[in-house]
């Protein structure tokens, strides 16, 4: 399967729990991390739920 990278932009404090939830299910949690996963239709929803503290990078 696909991978992609996430990277974190953006900080979890002040913050909806639920926001930060998805962030530790992605991987993340401290700022500017990077970490690679599979390319599912569940990351990507993760993803369009935080495009303010995600990124994905090349």
């Amino acid at each position: 399967m696909a991978k992609i990278k996430i990277k974190q932009i953006g900080s979890p404090i002040r913050r909806p729990e639920h926001q930060k939830k998805i962030l530790i299910g992605l991987g993340l949690g401290k700022m500017h991390r990077v970490v690679e996963v599979e390319d599912t239709a569940e990351t990507r929803g993760a993803i369009a739920k935080l495009p303010h503290m995600v990124a994905v990078v090349d």
